[in-house]
């Protein structure tokens, strides 16, 4: 017998200055009504996230930590959970990430992955344990926090967008439940600061992290551009499932766990090599 044909239904909004969307895949009736609370629920969360951390907020509490108007035991208690887990990071990284690094607390690297992977399990992933749904996920601005339901034959096919050649993938994974992130400076320039010396980071044009959760996937992905395009020596402190760096010359470095299992050197002159 023939599996019906799976349905996607698609919502999309714009909250922390990038769009969010949700995706919900089925091959039989949901429950629209609880659908629809789920992903209202989940856009309201981080719009109010968004207040809390938002730097461009007068009203924020960040703001407010700031210009020193509140300490961070006065504000709402998600600040200092945040603010914990920055100082967590800093730590495993070795200091590739830091939300400390300019004199003040700045956790904008940090927020919109854990964000993403807190509304996203609190109110997307009880849907699969209703009636038709095969898997959801969220979309946020590239970065990804995907579910799948238990015995579903579905899986997310992930293209990892090649900086160099803008419309091509430079690899392609299947991911059933994980998360997806995507750091560099090929859109943006060289935004990324390496905070142990307050300088750009330069050799990686983008880096790709898969782990469990969006939050680690990241600031994963942020650690392997500060570390640059020679240096895979911090892969063996995570929890990553998979990834890849592409440097500024095209090479391309890969590894699964925390094993290096390729690396692709661009030819000179010629097409690169595999």
């Amino acid at each position: 017998m023939t599996s019906p044909a799976a349905t996607r239904r698609a919502w999309v909004e714009s909250i922390m200055g990038t769009a969010m969307s949700i995706h919900l895949i089925s091959k039989s009736p949901t429950d629209r009504l609880a659908v629809d609370h789920a992903v209202s629920g989940c856009f309201e969360e981080l719009r109010e996230i968004d207040r809390l951390f938002s730097p461009y907020r007068a009203d924020s509490g960040i703001s407010k930590l700031r210009r020193g108007e509140s300490a961070i035991a006065e504000l709402d208690s998600r600040i200092g959970e945040v603010a914990d887990s920055c100082l967590a990071w800093e730590r495993v990284t070795g200091g590739r990430f830091s939300a400390h690094w300019q004199g003040w607390f700045d956790p904008t690297g940090y927020v919109k992955g854990w964000a993403v992977e807190a509304a996203a399990r609190r109110h997307l992933a009880p849907l699969l344990a209703g009636p038709g749904v095969d898997a959801v996920g969220v979309n946020a601005g590239g970065d990804l926090q995907l579910f799948t339901a238990e015995g579903s034959d579905w899986s997310w096919a992930v293209g990892i967008a090649d900086p160099a050649r803008p419309g091509e993938v430079v690899a392609t994974l299947d991911v059933r439940n994980g998360a997806v992130a995507t750091s560099g400076t090929a859109e943006r320039g060289h935004h990324i600061i390496d905070p142990r010396t307050a300088q750009p980071a330069r050799t990686v044009l983008s880096a790709t992290v898969v782990a469990d959760g969006l939050a680690a996937a990241d600031v994963w992905a942020t650690t392997a551009v500060v570390a640059g395009i020679d240096d895979l020596s911090w892969i063996g402190d995570t929890t990553t499932r998979t990834g890849l760096v592409v440097g500024q010359g095209g090479e391309v470095r890969r590894w699964l766990g925390t094993t290096e299992i390729s690396t692709r050197v661009p030819a000179a002159p010629g097409p690169a090599l595999v």
